[in-house]
C-alpha cells in the first residue's frame, strides 16, 4: 500500500495513529515524524535530512 494513502487516511481521521504504523510497519513516534516532514517544504526537508 501507497505510504502516502495511510498517512493521509491518518490525518483526515479514518484511522489512529497505532492503526497507520501498523499498516507501515513502523513505531507510531516514526509516523509522527513522517507526517512533520510532510508538512514541511521540499526544500528544507533536504536540509534536515543530511
Amino acid at each position: 500500500m501507497d505510504k502516502r494513502k495511510v498517512i493521509t487516511a491518518y490525518r483526515r481521521g479514518f484511522i489512529t495513529i497505532q492503526e497507520c504504523a501498523q499498516i507501515l510497519g513502523i513505531d507510531s513516534m516514526q509516523v509522527v515524524g513522517m507526517v512533520d516532514d510532510q508538512k514541511q517544504p521540499d526544500s528544507a526537508r533536504l536540509y534536515t535530512a543530511r
